[in-house]
């Protein structure tokens, strides 16, 4: 089977999905990292609260970039 233009445009679809969910892996490692030391810190309610406040935007933000990875993997693969 030969490989065309649009198959490899797919199969970079899929790469590049599979980078983005990585990345957004690597992200989601990170806040539970952050979050594990601020717990094991024994910080007040206060300064936890604004911790927890600044780990929030990470959180969702490499949530969404995973989800969106592995949206376009899927789609890659259901077009190639």
């Amino acid at each position: 089977m030969e490989q065309t233009d649009t198959s490899a445009a797919f199969d970079l679809l899929i790469w590049g999905g599979a980078s983005l969910s990585l990345i957004g892996l690597v992200g989601l490692i990170w806040c539970i990292i952050y979050v594990a030391r601020a717990r094991r810190a024994k910080l007040s309610d206060e300064d936890m609260r604004a911790k927890l406040q600044k780990a929030l935007p990470m959180n969702l933000g490499a949530l969404f970039l995973s989800v969106i990875g592995l949206m376009l993997v899927i789609l890659g693969i259901f077009l190639a």
